[in-house]
């Protein structure tokens, strides 16, 4: 007598093996990978600090093509800087530099240049001055101040360390 079996022999009279096909366990894979890749994507990527840094240089080379726009057309040319939606407007060329949401945007410029309101704008002057200004890009515990030089009208990076 044989001992009761839950999967039925073969007809050759061997008992079958209790398992899974290939074709199951790949069916399996393939939905526990899409299921994966749908939450991957639902899940916010944070601003990394090398991004954080492309960031930067690109405001400061738009910073500096605003100011070389100044010098080349002999006329002043107003940068807008708008913290609120983190967004940096040029004011030769209307490029612009749209921050992510996470990095916190700040502004330090000047109320009045040249006896004029400056609003948020840094200005370019055909001599190469500026009114100057500080933008700050911060991420958690890391972000990078771009100053404009209010004499020479140059553009630096500076990282920013919380102390």
């Amino acid at each position: 007598m044989q001992p009761p079996t839950s999967v039925a022999p073969h007809a050759d009279g061997r008992p079958a093996e209790a398992g899974f096909t290939l074709l199951e366990v790949v069916c399996v894979l393939a939905i526990l990978a899409m299921v994966a890749g749908l939450a991957l994507a639902a899940i916010p990527r944070a601003t990394s600090r090398p991004r954080l840094e492309s960031y930067a240089v690109a405001i400061a080379a738009l910073l500096k093509a605003d100011r070389n726009a100044a010098l080349r057309d002999g006329t002043a040319i107003a940068t807008h800087v708008d913290a609120a939606t983190r967004t940096i407007s040029s004011g030769a060329t209307g490029r612009q530099v749209r921050v992510p949401n996470d990095v916190a945007v700040n502004a330090l410029l000047t109320a009045r240049c040249h006896r004029e309101s400056s609003g948020s704008t840094i200005r370019f002057f055909a001599s190469g001055v500026s009114c100057g200004g500080v933008i700050g890009l911060r991420r958690a515990d890391f972000g990078y101040d771009i100053r404009v030089n209010w004499l020479t009208g140059g553009v630096e990076i500076a990282p920013f360390h919380r102390t």
